[in-house]
């Protein structure tokens, strides 16, 4: 009668250590495959959680750079719309020097102006025009407006020839329009000599510097569509 208890009982707990073995291994197999099936909504939340923390960056960077927040988009989700406490960002200044000569004759009399003027020039960006940034997972992509000139300071004018004419003298509006007419040479001037492409590569460059990232940056300065046309 012993020895049938032992016996008895061995029998018995093969089935039930076969079954604990089953039970474990189908509770491994279910965790492993719950672990599995939400293993990429996990991965997106972790992704997205970065792309967010870059955005967040780009913002910081922008104020430093542009003192403004540019409108950010992560995965064309609006994070953040574009806020701004200045209207412009002068980027660089160029001091320039122009001359002009104006000479008029009327009935025989001749009126002469010759003047030379130095000029503070200033190009940069008008902070009301969009400034766009779209966080993706392969790229940044950042939008901004092209430069511009956003002033004209006159430092000095000489006059360099200053004739009346007998009967045709020289009046405050001939001078006044010679006085523009230097303005707008020294903003001519400026434009020609690439002022405003040294603004863009100047902010380029200050923004790159400050945004650390793994992804590449791709600056894009988007010029006005002209009065009148269309891409349609």
């Amino acid at each position: 009668m012993n020895e049938l208890a032992p016996r008895a009982a061995r029998k018995l707990s093969w089935p039930v250590a076969l079954l604990c073995i089953v039970i474990v291994a189908a509770v491994l197999i279910a965790l492993i495959f719950l672990r599995l099936e939400s293993w990429p909504a996990r991965t997106a939340s972790q992704g997205t959680a970065q792309l967010e923390k870059l955005g967040r960056d780009l913002r910081a960077a922008f104020v430093d750079v542009a003192h403004l927040q540019p409108r950010i988009t992560i995965k064309n989700r609006v994070y953040f719309e574009q806020t701004t406490e200045t209207a412009e960002l002068a980027t660089v200044t160029r001091r320039t020097e122009v001359e002009h000569e104006f000479e008029h004759t009327w009935a025989g009399s001749t009126k002469r102006i010759k003047l030379h003027g130095v000029f503070a020039v200033k190009a940069g960006f008008d902070l009301h025009k969009d400034f766009l940034v779209n966080v993706r997972d392969d790229q940044i992509q950042v939008q901004l407006p092209a430069a511009q000139i956003l002033g004209v300071e006159q430092l000095q004018t000489e006059v360099l020839a200053y004739e009346n004419g007998f009967w045709n003298p020289i009046s405050a509006a001939d001078l006044e329009t010679e006085l523009n007419t230097l303005q707008q040479l020294a903003r001519q001037k400026s434009l020609d000599h690439g002022l405003t492409a040294e603004a863009e590569r100047t902010i380029k460059s200050q923004l790159e510097q400050r945004i650390q990232t793994k992804q590449p940056v791709d600056v894009q300065f988007i010029s006005p569509i002209p009065v009148g046309k269309s891409g349609g």
